[in-house]
């Protein structure tokens, strides 16, 4: 089922608030999830783009094509949805700025739980805001691309570019902790085994913290491949997770819970999501220690952490031979489990 976002997305034009863009044009379609239903006569053509792999292989299904990055200019029209942070909006919102002709239609949407009331008046600020329509929770807002951007553009990217997380790892909006390294993540590396050899796997690897720590310390280690599914995180992990005279990382933008995983390890090193929304969903962490006792070779091992009140030990006895609570701390606890 498709959130309400983008449900307020389309509601202008099945409203008949806007009149829908056709055949012949082009629309960019930033922040594009799966689940959307094209108003009547709205014929134009769609440029999806979306760096999470689960979305990606949602509308690929639906017979659209996806790029992780936004590409091309003059679209006619952008259609612009909006998550949980406001920098990440933000940079779509300049984006959709610099790639639409002058005068074209551009349609903002999102929750209001999410914020969108106030980067509507924040908008509001730099651009002429035609209109607006709250709808299915949330709020949807257009105006149209005026001849000269250049200091909006400026003014959303501001403050809103790459950090630089400990001296050395670079991060940007919208990616999982990318302010500071997660206290979960380094109770981990601080409670990995003494000895690690052979074929690792870091799962949900982000923006490649643990795996950095572990081609940084672990002479041994003979191949060292980093999963994710944001694309944009996984970008900042090749940068961050340096190659050694023995040891090139492997990087594979993968939708871990729906794609199998080609290759076999002597262990797996993680740190899963357990929500895509607001609410604790135990059921993707799960999957994750399913496709991780997948994954590994006959006697090899798993060490994750997790949110300590997270149900994980059940999936862990059913999916390995043994499992074992490494630590605990007041909100993790890390757990071991071999094949």
């Amino acid at each position: 089922m498709s959130r309400d976002a983008l449900k307020t997305l389309f509601h202008p034009f099945e409203a008949e608030l806007l009149a829908a863009p056709g055949k012949g044009e082009k629309v960019l379609f930033l922040g594009a999830e799966p689940g959307f239903q094209r108003p009547e006569d709205f014929d134009a053509d769609l440029s999806m783009v979306q760096g999470f792999r689960p979305y990606v292989r949602g509308l690929e299904a639906g017979g659209y094509a996806v790029s992780p990055r936004a590409e091309g200019e003059n679209f006619d029209a952008a259609l612009v949805l909006c998550g949980r942070h406001r920098g990440a909006n933000e940079l779509l919102i300049a984006d959709a700025l610099q790639r639409v002709r002058t005068d074209g239609l551009i349609v903002v949407a999102g929750s209001k739980d999410d914020g969108i009331a106030s980067l509507r008046k924040r908008l509001d600020e730099m651009v002429a805001i035609d209109g607006h329509a709250p709808k299915h929770h949330g709020v949807a807002f257009w105006f149209r691309r005026p001849s000269n951007v250049a200091q909006a553009i400026e003014l959303l990217r501001a403050g809103n570019g790459e950090t630089i997380v400990d001296g050395r790892f670079h991060t940007a909006p919208g990616m999982f902790s990318a302010g500071e390294i997660d206290a979960g993540s380094r109770l981990l590396v601080e409670n990995l085994p003494k000895k690690i050899t052979g074929a690792v796997a870091d799962f949900c690897a982000g923006w490649g913290y643990i795996a950095a720590e572990l081609a940084a310390h672990y002479a041994k280690i003979s191949t060292l491949d980093l999963y994710e599914a944001d694309f944009a995180s996984l970008e900042a992990a090749r940068r961050n997770v340096v190659a050694t005279a023995s040891l090139v990382p492997r990087f594979f933008w993968h939708d871990l819970s729906a794609e199998q995983v080609a290759h076999r390890y002597d262990l797996i090193v993680m740190n899963p999501p357990f929500h895509q929304r607001r609410t604790a969903e135990p059921d993707i962490g799960q999957g994750m220690i399913r496709a991780a006792a997948a994954a590994l070779k006959p006697g090899g091992r798993l060490v994750m952490v997790a949110n300590r009140q997270l149900p994980y030990e059940k999936t862990l006895s059913e999916a390995f031979s043994a499992q074992e609570e490494i630590c605990r701390t007041g909100m993790f606890k890390v757990l071991g489990a071999r094949r």
